[in-house]
């Protein structure tokens, strides 16, 4: 367990820029893992194993995507006790993303409005940072369990035409497939413009055929097949969710990732920053992620992957993503109001259901 209670950390952090914590926060994780400093953020690993599209995760809590863009810190959140861990969004081309200030705290909600825009190094920077990550350099970690499982996330450069952002998501997948575990296709963040265009049905169809094409290809050229996953908003009605569920069955993709932030403000109204351009996470999309997981589920059946993520701020939050229809969760803005007690908890929680 952490040696630093969370409590005493926070105020410190949440004294800064929103930003300015984030990036303190990757820096130390990165800069700390595998030393003295670990003991306090680290946590033992709770076994609860599952096997999802082939893959063996050590138990259902993972990292979400978007808090270490650049895969700096693997390492440093691995020691949180996560089973997987998933890093990114990453572009082809380096891009600074959209104008500071770009990440907003509204405590009374337990949530945050961020419009980042894949800020990130671009992906050869990106690359070399995954392979420099301890724990994926070994299939065991050094007492003999299994390593976390990571997840690789791709997006498109804001400034390719989003008619070419195929082009972005073909080179993304070929840059990081031969050192993922999985790879998900984020097309649901609300802060790259037109990127949920490709959520619709004939430009979701051109997407993931032209991704499973190239996946083939570079299962042949690696020897081994790594699962594709696809990310998807909130922001989606009944219908749409069945169009997405039927492209995933269609094309086989190997598993979906409900859901992304919101660009609803419903459950912020006159709150400070609740009027700020971006997409909201936190406690209020829990119930539009588990509206959107329970629709999923009931489209695509049993069987088929479903990682849950949005508003899990206790193990109560997890168990009810688990309850909706999903197999896995991945949290994020709760970590960052609750710290990595939050990881250990979700884990038990969920063992404790099974």
């Amino acid at each position: 367990m952490a040696l630093v209670p969370y409590g005493l950390a926070r105020p410190f952090l949440f004294s800064l820029d929103p930003e300015a914590a984030h990036e303190h926060t990757i820096e130390m994780l990165a800069r700390g893992a595998g030393t003295p400093l670990e003991w306090a953020w680290c946590n033992p690993r709770i076994d609860d194993p599952i096997t999802l599209a082939g893959l063996a995760f050590p138990n259902r809590v993972g990292l979400a995507a978007g808090l270490d863009k650049n895969a700096r810190a693997i390492d440093g959140l691995g020691a949180m006790g996560f089973g997987f861990v998933e890093v990114g969004t990453v572009t082809p081309l380096a891009q600074p993303g959209n104008p500071k200030p770009r990440m907003f705290r509204l405590p009374a909600a337990n949530a945050l409005i961020n419009r980042m825009g894949f800020n990130n190094e671009g992906l050869q920077a990106f690359v070399a940072h995954v392979k420099k990550s301890r724990f994926h350099s070994s299939l065991r970690t050094a007492g003999g369990r299994q390593r976390m499982i990571l997840g690789l996330n791709i997006g498109k450069n804001a400034a390719t035409p989003i008619e070419r952002a195929t082009d972005d998501y073909l080179a993304c997948l070929a840059g990081v497939y031969p050192h993922a575990d999985y790879v998900t296709v984020n097309i649901s963040s609300p802060n790259t413009k037109n990127l949920r265009d490709l959520q619709g049905d004939a430009a979701l169809d051109a997407l993931l055929a032209a991704l499973k094409s190239r996946q083939a290809e570079l299962a042949d050229e690696h020897g081994r097949r790594v699962p594709l996953f696809l990310k998807i908003a909130p922001d989606l009605d009944e219908s749409q969710v069945q169009a997405i569920a039927d492209a995933l069955q269609k094309h086989a993709i190997e598993g979906v990732i409900a859901t992304n932030t919101t660009l609803s403000r419903d459950a912020v109204q006159g709150l400070r920053h609740a009027d700020e351009a971006g997409g909201l996470s936190g406690a209020p999309v829990r119930e539009a992620s588990n509206r959107v997981i329970g629709q999923l589920r009931a489209a695509l059946g049993k069987g088929f992957p479903i990682i849950g993520v949005g508003g899990i701020l206790s193990g109560a939050d997890a168990v009810a993503k688990i309850e909706a229809g999903a197999d896995a969760v991945q949290i994020y803005t709760g970590l960052i109001y609750k710290g990595p007690a939050l990881v250990d908890e979700v884990a038990r929680a969920l063992r404790a259901r099974t």
